[in-house]
């Protein structure tokens, strides 16, 4: 899975043994995260199967509406 650099992106995996490897252009700097809501309604996204796991920083950012004051 290619992801252009600013884009949001999400994913879910499908199996317990699924392993995650991924490339960043920049070091990371805290104060500079940005995100979305896995579950927030303006995106209608079906995941394929119910989220069990989910860290506490990606279910703490807030809503797209608040987030962009709409």
């Amino acid at each position: 899975l290619y992801v252009p650099e600013l884009f949001a992106h999400g994913y879910q995996t499908l199996t317990d043994d699924a392993e995650v490897i991924y490339q960043v252009g920049e070091f990371y700097t805290p104060g500079y995260e940005r995100g979305l809501r896995y579950d927030d309604p303006a995106f209608s996204i079906q995941w394929p199967l119910p989220v069990t796991v989910i860290s506490e920083k990606d279910r703490a950012w807030k809503l797209f509406e608040v987030a962009v004051g709409v």
